[in-house]
Formats: C-alpha cells, sequence, structure tokens
C-alpha cells in the first residue's frame, strides 16, 4: 500500500448471499429475503463505480439454478457498469433456498470465495459483508487474508427476537424458525472481527448494536443509504395516469380519497395486522382515506412459503372480519418500475406513507416516499427517528398500539397545510441527506481512514503468500491431513496398511498431519508407531506450520497469525482461574495455550470470553474431548492453516481429504474439504452428520480414514485387495 492511499484506486468486494440479486428488474417483494437490503447493495455497488476513486467493485452473491425462478441468477457473472459485477458463486443444494436454512452451508461458500479470489488478479482492499450470514463468511476470507472487513447488518437478531417475543412468540419455536442461536453468535463474532462497522443511524449503532456484547463504539460508522433521485421524485403539475392506478383503482369505490401506502415484503416483522386492525376499527379514518398494501407479488397465498403464507392470509382474513372492501386495495402483482410510481400516485391523491415495522434499522422506503413528496408515519425503531429528524416531514408511532397509529394517520390527514410542509421538507431533506454521491463520499472517508489506521497490518499481509525461500512442497494433486490421536493412531494392523498405501500413492498423493500436540510430540510419536514424516506437519493446534523431511517453517504464516496476539497479557489474565488449569510447560507453544478443563464447570468458556474481552485480549478459544482447551491467535486453527496452504500453492480445497475425531478438528472437516470422521469420534462432531462432504466412517482409527479414502473413490480394491476389509463392515 502507497504512502497517499487515494493515488490507488481501491477494489471493493461485497458479500450479500441471500434473496435473489440481478442488476436490473429487481423481484422486491417476492419473499421475505428479497427486500431493502437488494436494493441497497445494487445501487451502492453502482455508486462507487462510479466514484474515481475506486477501480473495481465485486458483489459476491449465491449462484441458484432452479426452475422456478429465473435464469438470470444461474448465470456465474453479470456486469453493473464499467466498474461493477455481481459475482455468483454455486454453495449448498442447487435450488433456492431461504436465508434461515444457509447456516450449514456457510463453510462452503468461505471455500468457494477463496477459490475464486486465488484466480483473480489482485486481493481486495476492503470485503464488505451485508447481514449476518455474508458477515460470516466475510469474517473468514478477512481473518485468512488478512483484508479489513466492512459490515452492514441490515436487521439484527436480538432485535427481532426480542420484538417478536415481546409480541407474543415463544422463544423455542422462534430459535428453531429463524435460527438465532446461530445468527446471533455470527453477529457477536463479526462485531469483534469488523474493522468497520456500517450503520444507518446513531440510533441504530447505539440502542440496537449496543445490545451485544462485542460492540465497539469506535469502529461504528454512520453513513445512511442514499437512493436514486432519478428515480423517485414528485408526481408533476400535469400528473399522467399510469397503469399502477388502474392496478391500485379497481379495488376502491372512491377513488378519490388520500391514500394510506405501504410497500414491504409478507413479513410477520413489518406489522401488517397492527396496520389493519388501526383502520379496521376507525370509522373515521375509513371515511378520510383508503389503505393501499403492495406486499410482495402472489399468485395463489396457499403455494407460498409458510411465512409468507400467514401473513397474507391473516390480511386477508382481517380485511374480511373488519368489511374493509372497497377501502383496502392489496394488488397481486407489480414490478419494481412500479414502485415510485404508486408513491407519486399516492403524492397526488395527498396521502402518506406508513411503515409500522416492529424493528426498522433504516427504512429505505421512507426515503424514498419522502423524495417523491409523500409524509411519512413510521415506527418509533431505529432509522426512521433519524430520517423525521433529518427531513421534518412526518410522525412516528408506536408500532404495538393499533390505536396510536390510527390517530397519528388521522392527524397527518386532517391537517392540509401540515401536509403541504411536510411534502416539500421530505424533498428537500432527501437531496441534502440521503443522496448515494453523499453516501459514497462519507464512504470512502471513512474506508481511507481505516486502511491508514491499519497501514503496518496492511503491509504485513503482504508477505502472506509470498514463498520467503520455501522449496514447493509435494503437493502434487491431493493431500491427506490427518489428525494423529484417537484418528490416525490407535490400531496397528490398520495404520500399517495405510501407511503401505500412502507410500504407494506418493507421486499422487502427499501427506499430512493436523494435530494439538507440539512438533516435537508429533515427531517422536509418529516415529514411535513407524509412521514416516509427513510432506506436511500443522502442529500445536494450527498454529505451526512445517514442510517435510527438513521441517522448514512457514514464516509467512508466522507472520499472519501474530495479528492482535498478546500472549503473556492472555496467560496472566487467567491465571488462578477456577476450573482452568494449565498444561505442561512441553504443550505451551509461542502461538499457543493450552488448559485442562474441568467439565463440571459450567459455563467456563463464556466466563473466559467475557475476561478477555473486558481486557481488550483477542483469541480463538478451542475446546475438545470435553476436558481441553487451546487458546490460539484469532486467525490460528487447524482449518485456517488448510485454506491458507491451498491458497498459498493453489491447490483445490476440494483435493485437502482430512480426517479427524475431536472438536479442534471440525474447522478442517466443514467447507470444500472432503472429511472423514472416524467410527471413535467425540460427541462434539455428533453435529455434523448430515453435512455435505463430510463421511462418518463405521471403522475406527486408520480404518477408519481407509473406509473414507475408499468412500471418496481414492482406494481401488481390485488393485489394492488387502485393503478390502476397511471398506465394508
Amino acid at each position: 500500500m502507497s504512502d497517499s492511499l487515494k493515488k490507488q484506486p481501491l477494489y471493493i468486494m461485497m458479500l450479500s448471499l441471500h434473496g435473489l440479486i440481478r442488476g436490473h428488474d429487481l423481484e422486491l417483494g417476492r419473499d421475505a429475503d428479497t427486500g431493502g437490503q437488494i436494493t441497497y447493495v445494487i445501487e451502492l455497488a453502482q455508486a462507487l463505480g462510479r466514484s474515481p476513486d475506486i477501480d473495481r467493485v465485486d458483489l459476491v452473491t449465491r449462484l441458484v439454478e432452479d426452475p422456478s425462478i429465473s435464469k438470470d441468477y444461474a448465470q456465474p457473472e453479470e456486469s453493473l457498469g464499467s466498474k461493477g459485477r455481481i459475482i455468483r458463486l454455486p454453495f449448498g443444494p442447487r435450488r433456492y433456498l431461504q436465508k434461515e436454512l444457509f447456516w450449514s452451508h456457510l463453510d462452503l461458500m468461505v471455500d468457494k470465495c477463496l477459490n475464486w479470489m486465488r484466480e483473480q488478479d489482485r486481493l481486495p482492499d476492503l470485503i464488505h459483508s451485508h447481514y449476518a450470514d455474508a458477515g460470516y463468511v466475510g469474517l473468514q476470507l478477512s481473518k485468512l487474508l488478512g483484508i479489513p472487513l466492512a459490515h452492514t447488518g441490515h436487521s439484527l437478531g436480538r432485535c427481532k427476537k426480542a420484538r417478536l417475543m415481546a409480541a407474543g412468540r415463544k422463544e423455542q419455536a422462534l430459535d428453531k424458525q429463524f435460527n438465532f442461536p446461530k445468527r446471533i453468535e455470527a453477529e457477536e463474532a463479526v462485531l469483534a472481527g469488523a474493522s468497520i462497522l456500517v450503520t444507518s443511524t446513531r440510533q441504530e449503532a447505539n440502542d440496537q448494536y449496543g445490545l451485544y456484547d462485542n460492540f465497539r463504539p469506535k469502529i461504528a460508522a454512520v453513513i445512511p443509504p442514499g437512493i436514486d433521485l432519478s428515480r423517485f421524485s414528485p408526481p408533476p403539475r400535469a400528473f399522467t395516469a399510469h397503469h399502477v392506478q388502474a392496478m391500485v383503482d379497481r379495488f376502491l369505490q372512491d377513488h378519490e380519497k388520500p391514500i394510506i401506502l405501504t410497500i414491504c415484503r409478507p413479513d410477520a416483522r413489518k406489522n401488517l395486522h397492527r396496520l389493519i386492525t388501526a383502520y379496521g376499527t376507525s370509522k373515521q379514518l375509513q371515511d378520510m382515506s383508503n389503505l393501499v398494501i403492495i406486499a410482495g407479488n402472489r399468485d395463489n397465498v396457499l403455494k407460498m412459503g409458510e411465512d409468507e403464507q400467514a401473513v397474507l392470509s391473516n390480511l386477508l382474513f382481517s380485511i374480511d372480519e373488519h368489511d374493509l372492501y372497497g377501502r383496502v386495495a392489496i394488488p397481486k402483482h407489480h414490478t419494481n418500475d412500479d414502485i415510485p410510481e404508486l408513491y407519486r400516485l399516492a403524492a397526488k391523491r395527498r396521502g402518506v406513507f406508513v411503515n409500522p415495522a416492529l424493528t426498522e434499522p433504516f427504512g429505505l422506503t421512507l426515503i424514498e416516499a419522502a423524495a417523491s413528496g409523500l409524509p411519512i408515519i413510521a415506527t418509533e425503531d431505529g432509522g426512521p427517528t433519524d430520517i423525521i429528524a433529518n427531513c421534518q416531514n412526518g410522525l412516528l408511532v408506536n408500532p404495538m398500539d393499533p390505536d396510536d397509529i390510527a390517530r397519528t394517520l388521522l392527524m397527518a390527514l386532517s391537517n392540509r397545510a401540515q401536509w403541504k410542509k411536510w411534502s416539500k421538507n421530505g424533498i428537500n431533506g432527501v437531496k441534502r441527506h440521503y443522496s448515494w454521491d453523499a453516501h459514497v463520499k462519507k464512504y470512502l472517508k471513512q474506508l481511507y481512514h481505516t486502511l491508514r489506521r491499519e497501514r503496518k497490518q496492511i503491509r504485513r499481509n503482504s508477505l502472506l503468500f509470498q514463498h520467503q525461500g520455501e522449496s514447493a512442497p509435494p503437493f502434487n494433486q491431493h493431500v491427506l491431513v490427518s489428525d494423529i490421536d484417537n484418528t490416525l493412531l490407535g490400531d496397528r494392523k490398520s495404520l500399517s496398511s495405510l501407511v503401505e498405501w500412502i507410500r504407494q500413492q506418493s507421486r499422487a498423493m502427499a501427506f499430512g498431519i493436523a494435530t494439538g500436540r507440539s512438533l516435537d510430540s508429533a515427531l517422536q510419536t509418529l516415529k514411535e508407531w513407524k509412521v514416516p514424516t509427513p510432506d506436511l506437519l500443522i502442529t500445536s493446534v494450527g498454529s505451526e506450520i512445517h514442510y517435510g523431511n527438513t521441517l522448514q517453517p512457514d514464516l509467512s504464516w508466522n507472520h499472519h497469525i501474530r495479528f492482535k496476539w498478546r500472549r503473556c497479557a492472555i496467560e496472566e489474565a487467567l491465571q488462578g482461574l477456577s476450573g482452568l488449569r494449565p498444561q505442561p510447560e512441553a504443550n505451551q507453544r509461542e502461538f499457543k495455550l493450552s488448559y485442562y478443563m474441568n467439565h463440571n464447570e459450567p459455563g467456563l468458556i463464556e466466563e473466559i470470553k467475557k475476561i478477555l474481552k473486558n481486557l481488550n485480549l483477542h483469541a480463538n478459544l478451542i475446546h475438545s474431548h470435553g476436558e481441553f482447551l487451546d487458546i490460539l491467535p484469532v486467525r490460528a486453527s487447524k482449518g485456517q492453516a488448510i485454506r491458507y496452504l491451498a491458497y498459498k500453492w493453489g491447490l483445490p480445497l476440494q483435493n485437502f481429504l482430512v480426517s479427524g475425531d475431536s472438536g479442534n478438528d471440525t474447522e478442517m472437516l466443514i467447507g470444500d474439504t472432503l472429511g472423514i470422521v472416524v467410527g471413535n469420534y467425540s460427541p462434539e462432531l455428533h453435529r455434523l452428520k448430515g453435512q455435505t462432504q463430510i463421511y462418518f466412517a463405521r471403522h475406527h482409527y486408520a480404518a477408519g480414514i481407509l473406509e473414507g479414502l475408499a468412500h471418496y473413490g481414492f482406494i481401488d480394491t481390485d488393485k489394492y485387495p488387502s485393503l478390502l476389509e476397511y471398506t465394508h463392515d
């Protein structure tokens, strides 16, 4: 990185994984995953691409091959202008998935991204992740490649869960439906590891992110999103009828009444049932206005997803319950191009836009409506508080109180002079505060500040993949990497067979070990069991890498994992902690602290995390066999070491066959590697059952490895008949 950062245009990689993302005809409202976030990431990528300070913007998302959706989403690449691209990478099933079903596939996406990045001509200067799922992927890439991470949450698990529980939902059912434990865990990790947290409002930063243990106010940058002002503008004096007028008016008895307009996904969090209740229980509001609800697209409610079906069914039942026929319009279909016209139609009829959502981190529709000259009534949660404070164009309501919603709507529609003032204020306020040009200016200012702050680290990471005098390891085609204790070792007969097979495959298959043992201990143990020196040695739970008979250390790896590592401070912080006892000195290393844990001390891991956080100490805690705890640098683990090697030496991760038996093997088993779990595995690995590319062997120890090799097609029993006993029960 040069001393003058601004002289080198930047390369930004954005990650937004769920929903349906393309550069044209956005299918907003198709489902709960295709909403404002999609608009945000597309328009941000395009706006950044217009800046002279940007060299390239790649928006990376999921490739989907599903006959029920457009083939556009199966295209590996799509242009977003001269500097921008949408890159689609496959992970998980080919079909379209709801975001709550992503979590078991995200490690595969990490590896797909890593492989794709290896093929590019340069690494990004910044990774910017959007939502918790992309945050998880972005954090792993950031740790491995040493690239600063920016994150935008869009919606936060703790806030959504709290609001839904306040609305009467049960915690256990919510956790099962929305995978909140995994999501919140990922959000906490991202907040601990990100360099920049892009928030839309100060309230979002302080009150919403403030609910998280790992929130650091100093990294929060308040940068309100922009909108495309060429699309959203007030209705002209000579307003020409658009087909949306017919689309709406066919539902309504009196077309000339002011319109209460809402546009959102059919999502319970959007709180549409309370809006219907507010309107349906106010005769005065019904006499004064029509209600227009644009809640996604549908052909048949009964064929929609369970959540969307429930929301829309409740809406339709409520319309019937309150006998609102002729007063409520709820069209089945609309396009993205219809949205600006809907705002203009409502503004022409002197209506208002309402957003009664339970939680609203920002509220993109609010500034779209404001730019169209439409006053807004919005939830008192999150972004609307800042938008109305900046634009002075509407009122806030309690989203839990239908009476408050109704009273506020009546107030807004009854005062003509106030309506005109709000309309004018909104138009001017959006131009002043919410243009994309203003957003990009603040965004780049924050980015340059971060890159300058982390310049030393960036320079250090420029050494990461240099071969510092190292001769190329014998990674010819494939690498078998095994844990030692209770995986490779345990049965001498099957081990002898495996070693003989490895020798015979030496030209096509390199052999490596990944162990919690130190280098000396590993070599001594392998010698005792008559295992030849491996081609690759990942020792001390992934904190050290050596090559071959010369035991050549990988110095670049040492540089990389030194990031934020304060070994002495961590050791001092945990000294004397009840339930924690240091292992012998022989097990302690420069980048590893090892302890015995008392399994009768529940919550000990969480207590350790809290202690380290309070002291601003960063570490990776690896718990295995129910009694061992290894504390490593945040960038060190067996899994990270294998991914580093794949990137450095240009070998696809699918060419790594990895075998293990315990929790400290988890990271190398998941993702795009070919995993083998031996039959005598520890209970902590049971949760990996059913994941793609992880084979659970029936045989134990080396016999289980041989069984796994046969499963993946690496053992030909016709050629090696002596191994037949290890391929079947």
